[in-house]
């Protein structure tokens, strides 16, 4: 990938002269069936049709599917072009199907899409799996249009392979500011005081608008166009998962999958079919090994964007905005 001139305060990661040659080296590229010892927190430089094929039965706790959506998108070296909505049903099967042999009895999954794959994302995704719930998260960056209601959010599609499932509803609680406090014989009601503002522990619910996009100022931003952030997948994956399972990504892109199941003490296997992306995802992976911290992830809670006490707990914001 071409090197842009960077702005002095541009932290956005890129592979530097030196580096692709170490990186390259822990990547793996299979030809033959493999083992779960062989694949287990690795990224695989492969196409999704040729790898699926060979990795083995029933391994995977958690799957995130990231796919592309269904509008044109040039990835690097790879594009993907706008098509009908039967069409892009049509090309989900061809991959979904497969995947069915890698679950275990009780995993969980989760695609990704926008307005226009929704549809069949949900047709596709309901001839396998059992719908649970349509996540819907605020993506606050996005174009303004001047003949249609402006682009903003996006889809998060939560089946699971049967009615048995993990679902950690006590690590993926919410830190909310209480803007208008109510007390009981003078003592807070449902809230708690702080010496820096009163807030209140939720239950997480379907609509998530705490997450930020990576953007240059912070350390996990990548060139990667659709790069999902690492509070995001911290949300899933701890809800849906426990500490050693498996956690697959067969579009894993610039690796936030991986980062965040290794940041989380999970293990991890992803495909990525660009090279340049895989090193991109490893050079992250070795810097997680150092760095574990989440933005907007602290004290076993996920914060509101903006909130100032979570800025000076998590020492990876750099005083922007979570």
């Amino acid at each position: 990938m071409p090197k842009k001139n960077k702005a002095p305060l541009n932290r956005t990661l890129e592979i530097l002269p030196g580096e692709e040659k170490k990186l390259k080296s822990s990547i793996l590229k299979i030809d033959s069936p493999v083992s779960i010892n062989e694949i287990v927190n690795k990224i695989i430089n492969q196409d999704i049709f040729s790898g699926i094929d060979l990795l083995p039965d029933s391994f995977v706790d958690l799957l995130f599917l990231d796919p592309p959506y269904n509008i044109y998108k040039k990835f690097n070296t790879n594009s993907f072009n706008i098509t009908d909505s039967d069409e892009y049903q049509d090309w989900m099967d061809t991959w979904l199907k497969k995947l069915l042999r890698l679950l275990k009895p009780d995993a969980s999954i989760y695609i990704c899409g926008d307005w226009r794959a929704s549809a069949a994302i949900f047709k596709s995704g309901s001839k396998y799996f059992k719908l649970q719930n349509r996540i819907t998260w605020e993506r606050e960056k996005g174009r303004g249009a001047k003949k249609n209601w402006k682009n903003c959010s996006e889809d998060i599609w939560f089946f699971t392979r049967s009615s048995t499932y993990t679902f950690n509803v006590e690590n993926v609680k919410m830190k909310r500011r209480v803007l208008a406090p109510y007390k009981e014989n003078g003592k807070p009601k449902d809230w708690i005081e702080d010496k820096e503002s009163n807030y209140r522990i939720t239950f997480p619910s379907n609509i998530w608008n705490d997450i930020t996009i990576p953007f240059w100022s912070m350390p996990e931003n990548t060139d990667h166009p659709t790069q999902k952030p690492e509070k995001l997948l911290a949300k899933i994956i701890l809800a849906s998962s426990n500490e050693g399972d498996m956690i697959f990504d067969p579009f894993l892109g610039s690796g936030t999958t991986a980062v965040t199941a290794s940041k989380l003490g999970r293990n991890f296997c992803g495909l990525e079919i660009d090279e340049y992306f895989c090193l991109l995802a490893q050079k992250r992976l070795n810097l997680a090994m150092k760095e574990k911290s989440i933005q907007g992830f602290s004290d076993g809670l996920f914060w509101e964007r903006n909130t100032l006490s979570e800025q000076k707990k998590n020492k990876n914001n750099n005083s922007e905005k979570t």
